[in-house]
């Protein structure tokens, strides 16, 4: 264990090994739903742009199981190694896989059992319902490679291999880039060709984390470790339930958003599909942000959980603040880009009319008006699932989607119409940036008493 890198090696040479290959990951990920956009956006127009965005709580839901398991697996294993206990470690890898799968086929079983009452259920107005149709019956196909790839990605990590994590992820982007091109753009085959394009990079990529699960480096993964078993099933799943409600709580909100998007928008002067087109646009668009914020929480779990269970705390708290300071950087530049050019930002996935560019502004402007305060939650609520500490994760993960953003999305509408949604984005980031800032100092204060404890001359 003393020889193991992950307590040996700088924090910041780690990070950068493990941080830089999961953005990239994570980026490679939101590059899926951006090109779509693209290409939906330049061939089928705005009712296109809006299916995807209606089409988006399936994919939310992938992820959730995906990282339930996945960061759960990982983090477990990490620090089941990190306490010297190599038998028991591969056990968390083999039910986090098993799992995996099993969850991507059920999900695909019940999105297609209820495609159209879904559809329903996450806002599609009658204009955007036949688009949503062609798209999500394709890429329901995909779930279970979504999952098992986005989920596999993280125990690739676990095993110190980010590099091969982020060449499968960008194997099965670069697959999608070019036959986004050739089935929307030369072949014509609109909503539907952009999902086949989006599923066959999948099912390439879910084939490279199979490959890799095989030749498993740490530790040897056996016929034993793969079958499930409820004992480690219930730790993985305690462990990543923070990630997994942070994206559950996501795709809730994002239900709602989008009913009350067409509800106040019918009433308005955009109409009911304008708002939903131009939202979808900005939340992929702020999925750069939160991929590369998530990305270098991500990037941290390894040195996070193996430290902590080493009880080398001095170097878990310099693996969050570094991840801090670079993540709340890039998210001040990122809300410069939004506030100068939003017009350009929303024109790049397709023309439309003056009040379709007026509504995009607005929107983009102040919704995300605080996300370099708010890009310290992800990284803070992977920390504490890193440190084995699920209940705070869980918590802290539910702040902006649940605690703050959720009522005030029903509430502000009321008394202000459609721009109550659009400030409501703002303030439940401001208050979820001020809540991530009080808990991560008290954890702090916690570790140095823990450290005290271990060696007085430490304090």
């Amino acid at each position: 264990m003393s020889n193991n890198p992950l307590g040996t090696e700088p924090v910041s040479r780690l990070m950068l090994k493990f941080s830089v290959p999961s953005i990239i990951a994570m980026l490679v990920g939101a590059l899926y739903n951006i090109v779509d956009q693209f290409f939906i956006g330049r061939s089928v127009g705005y009712l296109g742009n809006a299916a995807t965005n209606i089409a988006f709580p399936f994919t939310t839901s992938c992820i959730a199981l995906a990282l339930l398991f996945g960061i759960g697996g990982a983090s477990c294993f990490n620090l089941h190694m990190g306490r010297g206990e190599k038998e028991k470690a591969p056990y968390f890898v083999g039910n986090a896989a098993s799992m995996l799968v099993l969850t991507g086929v059920v999900l695909l079983a019940v999105t297609l059992s209820f495609l159209r009452p879904l559809l329903v259920l996450f806002g599609a107005p009658d204009d955007v319902m036949p688009y949503a149709l062609d798209y999500v019956s394709v890429t329901a196909i995909g779930f279970p490679f979504l999952i098992f790839t986005s989920g596999g990605c993280h125990l690739i990590r676990a095993d110190g291999s980010p590099n091969i994590s982020m060449i499968c992820n960008l194997v099965g982007a670069v697959i999608n880039i070019i036959l986004d091109a050739l089935f929307v753009m030369v072949l014509g085959l609109g909503m539907a060709g952009a999902a086949w394009a989006t599923v066959v990079g999948q099912m390439v990529s879910a084939v490279i984390v199979v490959i890799y699960l095989t030749r498993y480096k740490t530790v040897p993964l056996r016929k034993e470790h793969i079958i499930p078993d409820l004992r480690y099933i219930a730790l993985i799943a305690s462990i990543g339930m923070a990630s997994f409600f942070n994206q559950i709580a996501m795709m809730v909100v994002q239900i709602v958003l989008n009913n009350s998007l067409r509800k106040y928008g019918a009433l308005s002067v955009y109409g009911d599909s304008i708002p939903l087109a131009c939202a979808g646009i900005v939340m992929k668009i702020n999925q750069i942000v939160f991929s590369v914020v998530i990305g270098l929480g991500q990037g941290t779990q390894p040195i996070e959980s193996f430290n902590y269970g080493a009880r080398n705390y001095s170097r878990v708290r310099e693996a969050y603040r570094l991840a801090v300071t670079i993540g709340v950087s890039f998210s001040v530049l990122c809300f410069a880009v939004f506030q100068l050019f939003p017009r350009s930002l929303i024109g790049f996935f397709g023309d439309g009319s003056e009040e379709y560019f007026l509504f995009g502004v607005r929107f983009m402007r102040i919704f995300l008006f605080f996300v370099w305060l708010v890009a310290m939650q992800p990284i803070t609520s992977t920390f504490f699932t890193s440190i084995g500490k699920p209940i705070k994760g869980v918590f802290l993960s539910l702040t902006r989607q649940m605690i703050f953003f959720l009522p005030l999305l029903l509430i502000l509408p009321h008394f202000f119409g459609i721009d109550g949604i659009i400030y409501s984005g703002a303030c439940a980031d401001l208050l979820s940036g001020i809540v991530t800032i009080i808990m991560a100092m008290l954890e702090f204060k916690d570790m140095k008493r823990l450290e005290s404890e271990l060696d007085p001359t430490a304090a």
